[in-house]
């Protein structure tokens, strides 16, 4: 019967059509997911805030180079960074002392080995960094700008962590031993080398300075 069919084929597609319109109305992505809401939690607003990305990290500043710099609201405190470059400075001074007076009082070959060339360059670039870094740390420390601040301690990260390498191969074999304070020295420069404010972010701080 033709009314029959029609009115059959009619129902059919009507009821497949809603079918899919809810099946597609749950399996699309828009839809909330079971115990979670798609609404904005209260406080909260669906804008971004200026300043910050969707996911509320800080921006970061441009640099010359593009690597990511911190914004000054997170950038590192100009007196812990100079404090910082003043212990560095004290073990640059200390290791470049004991390298003179093992260097002095060890023998080899029936001299002391201090009147070896190679000993010598060692002794004398480790008090060339030294004084380099004395003469930074204390003009920062007159003026407290900032990028003073950042070339003291680079120069300062530089001259402890270089004297004690170089005090170390005066020693020789011993400075590694516990019974010989070098080795201390060389792992308290380290550490304070990998402080904030030292490294990249004081090379940072100089380049947008050099370019301002």
């Amino acid at each position: 019967m033709p009314g029959l069919s029609s009115a059959v084929a009619g129902g059919s597609s009507s009821a497949a059509a809603s079918g899919s319109a809810s099946v597609d109305a749950a399996g699309s992505s828009s839809a909330a997911a079971p115990g979670r809401s798609s609404a904005t939690a209260p406080g909260q607003s669906s804008t971004n805030v200026p300043g910050r990305t969707s996911n509320t990290a800080p921006l970061r500043a441009p640099s010359p180079s593009g690597l990511p710099v911190s914004l000054s609201a997170r950038a590192a405190d100009p007196v812990a960074v100079l404090l910082t470059a003043a212990e560095q400075l004290g073990t640059a001074t200390r290791v470049c002392e004991l390298a003179v007076q093992h260097a002095g009082a060890r023998e080899q070959f029936g001299q002391p080995i201090g009147a070896f060339q190679a000993v010598k360059h060692l002794c004398a670039q480790m008090l060339v960094r030294a004084e380099t870094a004395r003469a930074a740390v204390y003009a920062a420390a007159v003026t407290a700008d900032p990028v003073d601040v950042a070339a003291a301690r680079l120069l300062a990260d530089e001259a402890a962590e270089r004297g004690a390498r170089d005090c170390l191969q005066v020693h020789g074999g011993m400075g590694f031993t516990w019974e010989c304070e070098v080795q201390l020295h060389l792992k308290r420069a380290w550490v304070r080398a990998r402080r904030a404010g030292g490294g990249a972010e004081s090379e940072e701080l100089l380049a947008v300075d050099l370019l301002a």
